[in-house]
């Protein structure tokens, strides 16, 4: 079954950026997720760097997963 409530690694709630931007960099088919934090270190970067592709798709109008 689906978790679309809590990340997967440390249990923290998840907004809808988390999840965009784990179908974004993961897999549009996931059924868990990892929180932005998590996600940082499991690819081995820092927050920031997740945070500014979150900004990025989200402001170049393209991806319909940041809408």
């Amino acid at each position: 079954m689906a978790n679309w409530k809590t990340c997967k690694e440390c249990g923290a709630k998840l907004g809808s950026d988390d999840i965009a931007i784990n179908q974004k960099l993961i897999s549009r088919d996931a059924q868990e997720f990892f929180c932005i934090d998590c996600l940082a270190k499991y690819y081995k970067t820092t927050r920031d760097v997740i945070q500014a592709r979150i900004d990025y798709y989200r402001k170049s109008g393209h991806c319909t997963l940041f809408r």
